[in-house]
């Protein structure tokens, strides 16, 4: 886990928490993973033994007593047991099956960009994480090493929906673009590669049943926590492992074995997209109070009666 480093809107150094502290209070588990690291792991894991097209869609879906067929974008006709949607936030299976988008988003009114750098900004020295938070926005750059940066925005928005419609590239730095320092840097790089850019708006999906027959829905499609809670990749393979635990044990019996796996695991859900509402103030905090109470926040975490209180917290909030 990298070191934390508040700065100021210049890039200036507030404070630095060091990766042994911040360790500390949340624990020796805690770690930063890249998205795209995770994705190459369990691609490599499957690639030899699963038929996998980039770039193909579910564009139709029927299912008998006995199986599903789904039709894709490239023509193709897929005829199996179960379908799985695991298409994200904006799921086709989703609209397909369980009806239009707008049924199952909870839209928190906030809009998030990430995205890997191609060079670590000079202002980010390696192991170091810098951290802008300012009222209704925060910006980050990660340095994990040689050519292993990211950024991170999150911003409050009256209009999400407009801004998706301008772009990446113009609405972060519209929101971030006073800021100096590595986010400057970063800023500039996403201009010169803007579909690099993970770009939405920030919403929760919920719906009231996760599977139709033998078409099941898994991860954000089904139930996107948001970044505001953290934990999504590790609910998701979660969910994905306690689905084919479910299969297992019921057989044959698929209707028996959705409907058990979705009671295990909607209670953790629910918990979880409550911590993610609460957690829009951490990311985004409404007043400039709130911004100095988390910068005072970060400087007691290095009392190590404050980490023991900080421990507990953060065990209470995830049990």
């Amino acid at each position: 886990m990298p070191a934390r480093r508040p700065v100021h809107a210049d890039g200036r150094e507030k404070l630095r928490l060091l990766a042994a502290v911040a360790e500390a209070a949340v624990g020796a588990r805690a770690l930063t993973l890249l998205r795209g690291d995770l994705e190459a792991v369990l691609y490599e894991a499957v690639a030899e033994i699963v038929d996998i097209r980039f770039g193909t869609t579910v564009e139709a879906v029927a299912q008998t007593a006995d199986d599903v067929v789904a039709t894709l974008s490239d023509g193709s006709i897929v005829h199996a047991d179960l379908l799985v949607g695991a298409d994200g936030v904006h799921s086709r299976v989703r609209s397909l099956v369980f009806g239009p988008e707008a049924d199952h988003v909870v839209d928190l009114g906030h809009v998030v960009g990430a995205f890997p750098l191609d060079r670590v900004p000079d202002q980010v020295p390696a192991g170091i994480g810098t951290v802008f938070l300012g009222p209704r926005r925060t910006a980050s750059v990660m340095n994990l090493g040689p050519d292993r940066a990211s950024a991170f925005f999150a911003y409050r928005s009256p209009d999400p929906a407009a801004d998706l419609a301008l772009g990446a590239a113009p609405a972060l730095t519209r929101a971030f673009g006073d800021l100096g320092g590595g986010v400057a840097d970063a800023l500039a790089q996403l201009e010169s590669k803007p579909g690099a850019a993970y770009f939405d708006s920030v919403t929760q999906v919920v719906t009231d049943r996760w599977s139709d027959g033998r078409i099941v829905l898994l991860g954000d499609a089904a139930r996107c926590l948001t970044v505001f809670a953290g934990y999504g990749a590790a609910l998701v393979l979660d969910g994905a492992d306690r689905l084919g635990t479910a299969l297992t044990e019921r057989g044959g019996d698929i209707t028996a074995a959705l409907a058990d796996w979705e009671t295990s695991l909607r209670p953790e859900v629910r918990k979880r997209q409550a911590v993610a509402r609460r957690g829009i103030s951490r990311f985004a905090p409404p007043t400039r109070a709130h911004v100095a109470l988390s910068e005072l926040m970060f400087r007691a975490i290095a009392l190590p009666g404050i980490r023991t209180l900080v421990q507990r917290a953060i065990h209470r909030a995830n049990n």
